[in-house]
């Protein structure tokens, strides 16, 4: 005897239950998103990848670490002496202004610890 289509609502009602009661999507496959598909993220609060510093993440096909941290990633100080000339005193500085903004950039968006 073929299934009613109530039946067939309460077994998918069933199924789906855990899902529906629950506050997250838990997947056990991997995800695949199309090409032209975004993800779009609340204006508001924001939204977090990852929610402790032992979670681990990879990007492009790198095999996924924690957030990195290391007394090697604290700010570069300091500028160029007398020794150098004045156009590399201010190539100097340059690079170092622009190593601290990249620091602090990763730093603000997670990418690696500030100390």
């Amino acid at each position: 005897m073929p299934l009613t289509e109530n039946q067939i609502r309460q077994i998918i009602r069933e199924e789906l239950s855990h899902l529906i009661k629950s506050d997250r999507f838990t997947f056990e496959k991997l995800i695949q998103i199309l090409d032209g598909r975004n993800i779009q993220v609340g204006l508001a609060t924001g939204t977090k990848i990852g929610t402790a510093i032992d979670q681990k993440l990879g990007f492009w096909n790198k095999v996924p670490v924690v957030q990195p941290t290391s007394a090697s990633q604290a700010a570069v100080s300091g500028t160029a002496d007398s020794t150098y000339s004045a156009n590399e005193v201010t190539l100097i500085n340059d690079i170092v202004t622009l190593l601290n903004q990249i620091r602090s950039d990763l730093v603000n968006i997670g990418i690696i610890k500030g100390s």
